[in-house]
């Protein structure tokens, strides 16, 4: 299959023209190749010019769509970036704990050779555990990784994970994601990547992520996308100040009722002593479910196949079998 350049059918993305994105904090934290040669040093170089911030003011509000295209969707890499040779670069936090840009030539040397580990422990800035029943999964927030997994085997790395909407990491930025994995397994080429999380002031929660790239070989004849991904959840408001949420105000009362109060339900037992009612997480994939404390629990709160449970009766009402660890 040959990966086409990103036209997305079905969705009416608006067209937004504007500058450079600005690189966000020192790229000193590197995972290189084997051998990194020139084209890695002309990279760094490149990274002196100044360039125009985005300026969330020129982004309109979200309407419905996950993401707008930039530029006429063509992204913003000069000659001197684009290189072969497989790296990726992370900007420290900044004082508020945030992440910044990130950078990579993504190559097949980079891909990930073994199942992905925990992620579980790393808060990113703005990181609150909340669930709603309108959210596909529960689960409002993901610890959406700035580069995919898939894409560089980076995982628990807090200098690529972002506070991040299921609805942005799933329908916005995973569907490009998957679009440069698969085109690097099937051509063996290198794409150009950048994800820049875009905060308005201090906020502890981005606004949006800017996403750019270009398959190399080819000079993005394949590969070429320059886009803002909204991070928003539809029917819930957020406040990206400090990541608090609650049902958007247009949601009738029985969808928001609990919703807004309670993350957790509780339910009280023979002696009166309250006590967490605890989930049952099923992959949708595998039909199997986990109950706490069995293996993969904790990693499945950022799966895309994760399906909740109220009870192990419920899952097994659905189809599910327990796992055996």
């Amino acid at each position: 299959m040959k990966i086409r350049r990103m036209k997305w059918m079905g969705l009416a993305a608006v067209i937004v023209s504007f500058g450079l994105l600005a690189g966000c904090g020192s790229l000193e934290h590197t995972k290189n190749a084997a051998n990194t040669g020139g084209n890695k040093n002309q990279w760094e170089a490149s990274q002196d010019i100044e360039k125009e911030a985005v300026s969330l003011s020129e982004i309109p509000e979200y309407d419905g769509e996950p993401y707008i295209e930039i530029n006429s969707n063509e992204p913003d890499f000069t000659e001197d970036e684009l290189t072969t040779q497989s790296f990726e670069d992370y900007s420290d936090l900044d004082e508020l704990g945030r992440c910044g840009e990130a950078n990579a030539s993504i190559g097949k040397d980079l891909m990930p050779t073994e199942k992905r580990g925990s992620i579980g422990q790393v808060k990113p800035s703005g990181w609150h555990t909340v669930k709603y029943d309108i959210v596909d999964g529960k689960y409002l927030y993901n610890r959406c990784h700035l580069i995919g997994y898939q894409l560089t085997a980076e995982n628990a790395n807090e200098e690529n994970l972002i506070t991040g909407t299921r609805y942005m990491n799933v329908d916005g930025m995973l569907p490009f994601e998957n679009m440069v994995a698969d085109y690097v397994k099937e051509t063996g080429n290198h794409v150009m990547y950048r994800v820049t999380p875009i905060y308005q002031g201090d906020d502890l929660v981005a606004s949006g992520v800017h996403m750019e790239a270009m398959s190399v070989e080819d000079q993005g004849e394949d590969i070429s996308f320059n886009v803002y991904v909204y991070n928003v959840q539809p029917g819930i408001t957020i406040d990206y100040s400090d990541g608090d949420s609650s049902v958007s105000s247009e949601k009738n009362e029985n969808q928001q009722s609990g919703q807004d109060k309670k993350q957790i339900e509780e339910k009280k037992d023979t002696s009166g002593q309250s006590q967490e009612k605890v989930e049952i997480r099923g992959n949708k994939n595998s039909k199997i479910y986990h109950c706490k404390g069995q293996a993969a629990y904790e990693e499945m709160e950022d799966s895309k196949n994760l399906v909740v449970f109220s009870s192990e009766q419920e899952a097994k009402d659905a189809g599910y079998r327990k796992a055996k660890r």
